[in-house]
């Protein structure tokens, strides 16, 4: 009896570890048994396209600019390396936000993450992030009007915004890697 004790003691002090590790979870009642699988046509299909094309490009160069060049910037003033990669997480973050009334997240601190392997990790996230905001968003959900930013649009357009300043700071992000002696991955292929 008192070695069911102890177990049962030790099972319990390690929940809140076990947690911390996975991160934070949704309630019980929104998890899902299988996440829904990615759709193969329509819109929902055509944004994942482009996503998926996206964060090949952008992790592959953020992967190919050396560690030492993540501080590297253009000039005084202007985003470095390492925090124009984590304004692109914190736009994936953000810009799903406004889909099915999904909780703002706090991004300020994301800026301060400048070790390549920590960016690395954080720009993942981030496209799983916007991945499953996609998949999980039903075709009809993409024309609900939401407010953004203070217009008018829909969920669908949010998805767009993120998708275009995807491809704004992946052309940022090239410039900096070429001036930096870094030739986009992709080029070459």
């Amino acid at each position: 009896m008192r070695s069911i004790l102890v177990v049962a003691i030790a099972v319990v002090a390690a929940a809140p570890l076990t947690a911390a590790v996975r991160g934070p979870q949704p309630p019980r009642e929104l998890r899902q048994a299988s996440p829904p699988a990615a759709p193969k046509s329509g819109v929902r299909a055509e944004l994942l396209h482009d996503l998926d094309d996206m964060q090949k490009k952008i992790l592959s160069l953020a992967m190919a600019v050396p560690p030492g060049k993540y501080g590297w910037r253009p000039g005084r003033g202007i985003r470095s390396v390492s925090e124009v990669y984590m304004h692109i997480a914190g736009g994936n973050y953000t810009l799903v936000s406004f889909v099915a009334d999904r909780p703002m997240l706090d991004t300020r601190s994301l800026e301060r993450i400048t070790e390549k392997p920590k960016v690395m990790d954080e720009l993942r996230r981030s496209f799983d992030y916007l991945r499953d905001a996609i998949i999980n968003t039903s075709d009809s959900d993409l024309d609900k009007p939401i407010r953004m930013f203070g217009t008018d649009s829909t969920e669908r357009a949010a998805f767009m915004m993120a998708l275009n300043h995807l491809h704004e700071h992946l052309g940022q992000s090239v410039a900096y890697a070429r001036m930096n002696g870094v030739v986009p991955p992709w080029s070459t292929e």
